[in-house]
């Protein structure tokens, strides 16, 4: 039989399958069903450092509180953060595989107590989902690396339990920055968070939100970026996320180097609980055909090739991809 296990930010799963940070994980009777179907591991939705400004601003408003906007924040804040503990700790009483925390967080601010509390509430590891788009022509743009690396200092420094960064996209060196991060001490890199998906209603003339799930076809960005930073940054784990919607995307994820796969847009909407054991079944039957015993054996068979020029290789490939389309 093949062996499906895999370590990743130093915790060891039984399968490479994690469901993503979601409403899908916001109950630890949801928790436990995941478990249950025999998921790997699973990432807590994130505690959003922006919907509690938000929060507290509606607040002010409804209310009409001018002064001790101070106090509404840490009323609104405190909440929060009691009732995250709460689904850690009632999630690791229901389940046996890993429980992920995750903060969304644009400032390293109060999290740096709140990733104390994370640790001692019982989780087994921390996702810094740590995304903002910059767009002050004045700001340089490796300001927003900084905050990255910031934070994971920070954080770093007043926990024990592995810290995973959940990277943007939009970073024009992601290889540089998972190494960086690295550097710092950050366990493992997710590629990618997925952006807020901006739309515009023409008949309504304003601004409204895209669809919210992934398309298969967004799949390619996160196996380029995976497969390049796994060939060129050794020693630090990345779980592929965005566009996963098959049990192929996942053995093409981990193929090119990815030790774990994050999984949310193909479990909805009714699918979910079949998804998991359906995709693990196919997976050992394809690795049974091909003659992989681990997933370790088959980790990162499709690394670029160190020796050739990355810019040269991908515009050949283009080319060579156009000049064959009719």
């Amino acid at each position: 039989m093949s062996d499906l296990t895999t370590c990743y930010a130093g915790l060891k799963l039984r399968n490479p399958l994690i469901v993503g940070s979601s409403v899908l994980t916001d109950s630890a009777e949801k928790n436990a069903a995941w478990d249950e179907v025999g998921c790997g591991a699973i990432v807590l939705p994130s505690l959003f450092e922006e919907q509690i400004e938000l929060e507290s601003k509606r607040i002010m408003k409804k209310e009409k509180i001018g002064d001790g906007s101070q106090l509404v924040w840490n009323f609104v804040k405190s909440t929060r953060i009691m009732n995250y503990l709460d689904l850690i700790r009632g999630s690791k009483n229901s389940c046996s595989i890993p429980i992920i925390a995750s903060i969304h967080c644009y400032s390293d601010g109060g999290w740096i107590e709140f990733a104390a509390q994370i640790e001692s509430a019982g989780a087994d590891a921390l996702e810094l989902n740590i995304s903002a788009i910059e767009a002050n022509p004045e700001v340089d743009p490796m300001e927003s690396a900084v905050r990255y690396i910031s934070i994971v200092q920070k954080i770093k420094s007043v926990v024990g339990i592995p810290v995973i960064v959940k990277a943007s996209k939009l970073f024009n060196n992601i290889p540089w920055l998972v190494n960086r991060l690295k550097q710092e001490g950050a366990d493992a890199v997710v590629l990618f968070n997925k952006l807020y998906p901006a739309d515009i209603d023409i008949d309504l003339m304003k601004a409204t939100s895209g669809p919210i799930l992934s398309h298969p076809e967004d799949v390619s960005d996160t196996l380029r970026w995976i497969c390049l930073t796994a060939s060129r940054v050794p020693g630090v784990d990345l779980a592929a996320s965005t566009g996963v919607h098959s049990w192929q995307d996942v053995v093409k994820c981990i193929l090119v180097g990815a030790s774990a796969v994050q999984i949310v847009s193909a479990l909805y909407p009714e699918n979910g609980k079949e998804f998991v054991p359906d995709t693990l079944s196919r997976i050992s039957e394809w690795m049974k055909s091909k003659d992989f015993i681990s997933i370790d054996r088959m980790k990162g068979l499709f690394h670029i090739d160190k020796q050739v020029d990355v810019a040269l290789f991908e515009r050949a490939q283009f080319m060579k991809y156009f000049t064959n389309f009719h």
